[in-house]
């Protein structure tokens, strides 16, 4: 049970520091609005954007690591999306497992995981493309999964949330 604990502890503590760096996101954002974007600007937007980047990785490994023994072996994204799709558990199998895609991509940058998310037909989150990577003026989003876009982070602990449900309520 305190296992279990801790990891809806380090999920609060997650929601909370998510909450300040989307908090600084809208600040930086409100500011640069009419305004020309100095050099200085972008990069804080920047450095506040993988801030909350980081927190997503972060805490999602925490989750996959915490939670690893309910499976004896294997990827265990990849097992519990199996596990939900057999108890027909289908929207969180799809949901976890394309938040799944997001942090390897936000880890590892293009790959497998990013050329399967942009042909996922109904993403839960903006994944750019590679004309999108140049920054332009209406997206300043620094990875290849805009983390900043407001739900993304609150969209990631409702469905770990609702897989540590299912975990430990199997």
């Amino acid at each position: 049970m305190e296992a279990s604990h801790h990891v809806l502890e380090l999920v609060k503590s997650a929601q909370v520091n998510a909450k300040i760096s989307e908090a600084r996101i809208s600040d930086i954002l409100k500011r640069m609005e009419g305004q020309n974007r100095s050099d200085a600007k972008v990069e804080e937007l920047r450095a506040a954007i993988i801030l909350l980047e980081l927190e997503a990785v972060d805490i999602f490994s925490l989750f996959e690591a915490r939670m690893q023994h309910h499976f004896k072996r294997g990827p265990f994204s990849r097992k519990l999306k199996s596990l939900l799709l057999e108890s027909q558990q289908t929207d969180l199998a799809d949901k976890f497992y394309q938040y799944y895609l997001a942090m390897n991509v936000l880890k590892h940058g293009r790959g497998a995981s990013y050329r399967e998310l942009l042909n996922v037909p109904n993403s839960l989150f903006v994944v750019k493309s590679n004309e999108d990577i140049i920054i332009d003026e209406e997206h300043l989003s620094t990875g290849l999964v805009d983390v900043s876009v407001p739900g993304f982070f609150d969209g990631l602990i409702k469905t770990i949330l609702e897989a540590y449900h299912f975990l430990e309520n199997r």
